[in-house]
């Protein structure tokens, strides 16, 4: 008894703690203005508009009333125990016991909120991959990366729809983006930015030798264009035919869309629409997320500072490596978490991805 009392207190106050940090009443005050403009009659009118507040009011619903119900059973639990006499009640003791384990384990999914609390870390995520150095073994490795995260997304139930991809000459993938949507999606991949290298014996070369190679991670936030502003005059805009290995879901028509940001050399592509409009809409928000991520990075108050010296060409070192040969190992450059489970890693496995990006995540607080 005395140590349930023990754990209940210690977490009535975590959750105390957490709820301020959270500024939990301020999301409810805004939950109820977003409320009531949802009931306007002319709500609607504007769907781009109507469709991102629905979100953000579903967003800040789902966060308050899992908080708001962890603190109202933590507080029940400790009311009924303050009445519960543990010779007389014993089952109900065990029971209560276990309740404040659950609690426990309720609080430490729910926390890592606490590492979430950027301006972009709800929105939606766009995760492109570059093949780098290493010839075919890299455009190999960018197609098994992506296969990782498409499948580590799908485990926690995210949408994801691919947005421009291009195959590798022999294997594999040049560069791909797709866009990622769910619950604080760039929150989390966003620790996920970055190169990754690759260790392994090449299936691609007749001696079967030991290569490394690498890929370039980006991982940036969906911006609305209504959400910034940006000089038109700064933007090359290119149509082009969309690339593939054929088939009759291939886009044959001239409706791929490349955007090119002048000042900063930046693009976004997108193919994957039959509609040129919709392609372009597309590359664009792609396109507005990276020069997000570059203003944020910079620490620049305006989009209009963003120059080409801004842009970082180069690779730069590694945030993890992928050890299959001579032994197996997948160890983040950034935190030190190591683990064996390569196949689990590369199969998408959302425990062992999750406990690399919250280690991350805790390591910048």
């Amino acid at each position: 008894m005395q140590q349930t009392q023990e754990t209940l207190a210690t977490l009535k106050k975590e959750i105390a703690d957490a709820l301020t940090f959270l500024k939990l009443d301020e999301k409810e005050a805004k939950m109820h203005a977003l409320e009531v403009a949802m009931n306007a009659p002319d709500f609607w009118s504007n769907q781009a508009q109507a469709s991102q507040v629905s979100k953000e009011h579903g967003h800040l619903k789902q966060t308050i009333e899992k908080w708001r119900e962890l603190e109202q059973n933590v507080n029940d639990a400790t009311e009924l125990l303050d009445m519960v006499n543990e010779v007389d009640n014993e089952e109900e003791c065990k029971e209560l016991k276990q309740n404040a384990r659950n609690f426990q384990s309720q609080f430490e999914a729910l926390q890592i909120q606490l590492y979430l609390s950027g301006k972009y870390d709800a929105y939606p995520a766009l995760i492109s991959f570059h093949a780098g150095a290493g010839g075919t073994d890299a455009q190999d490795f960018a197609e098994m990366l992506m296969r990782m995260y498409v499948r580590y997304a799908e485990s926690k139930e995210w949408k994801v729809e691919i947005q421009e991809k291009s195959d590798g000459d022999e294997a594999g993938i040049k560069s791909a983006t797709m866009r990622i949507d769910g619950e604080f999606t760039y929150g989390f991949l966003k620790e996920e930015s970055g190169v990754h290298r690759l260790v392994r014996l090449s299936p691609f070369n007749s001696g079967n030798t030991r290569e490394t190679s690498f890929v370039k991670v980006e991982v940036v936030p969906e911006i609305n264009h209504d959400e910034v502003e940006i000089d038109e005059k700064d933007l090359r805009i290119d149509v082009y035919r969309s690339s593939g290995k054929g088939g009759q879901s291939v886009n044959t028509t001239d409706s791929a869309v490349r955007i090119t940001h002048i000042p900063t050399g930046l693009t976004a592509q997108c193919q994957n629409e039959r509609s040129q409009l919709q392609n372009k809409q597309n590359a664009m928000k792609a396109l507005l997320a990276k020069l997000i991520a570059l203003q944020e990075k910079n620490e620049l108050s305006e989009l209009s500072e963003l120059k080409g010296g801004h842009v970082d060409n180069a690779f730069g070192s590694q945030i993890r490596s992928y050890v299959l040969h001579p032994y197996q190992m997948v160890k983040d450059h950034r935190t030190n978490h190591e683990t064996s489970q390569v196949d689990k890693v590369l199969e998408g496995d959302p425990n062992e991805i999750d406990l690399f990006i919250e280690k991350s995540l805790k390591k910048i607080q």
